[in-house]
């Protein structure tokens, strides 16, 4: 199970397509057929959780040459499966901050809101039955 916080100007769409995806915390292991989360960054205008879909593809991206480190990117296309009923953001998960509780809403905040860079991430069986609970 995934999770990615990207710009979302519109959750409605019943697909969305995002490029040179950042992946961290196990992101780079995305595939076609995995479940994911949508969150739309904050940092662009966006809410958090906005839709839970399926991946129906997902390209890495080809590492750039004469650059020595370089975060793992994807492409990824997305269909949406539903629409989240309840809000849960930055705002949300701000005071889940003892990084070794085991909480999901920790590793949530953890792993989406420590950095405020957008990217895909892996998530534990834990944090995704939390996040069912919103849809």
């Amino acid at each position: 199970m995934f999770v990615i916080k990207a710009e979302v100007s519109d959750p409605v769409p019943r697909t969305f397509t995002f490029l040179a995806q950042k992946t961290m915390y196990g992101g780079k292991q995305i595939a076609t057929g995995d479940t994911i989360f949508v969150f739309a960054s904050e940092n662009q205008g966006g809410r958090g959780l906005v839709a839970k879909g399926v991946v129906t593809a997902a390209d890495a991206v080809p590492r750039r040459r004469g650059i020595a480190r370089q975060t793992p990117r994807v492409n990824v296309s997305i269909r949406r499966m539903a629409l989240a009923k309840r809000r849960l953001g930055r705002r949300e998960l701000k005071a889940f901050v003892d990084w070794n509780d085991g909480r999901p809403e920790t590793e949530l905040n953890f792993k989406l809101y420590r950095q405020a860079t957008n990217k895909i991430v892996g998530i534990s069986h834990a944090a995704e039955t939390f996040l069912r609970g919103f849809f």
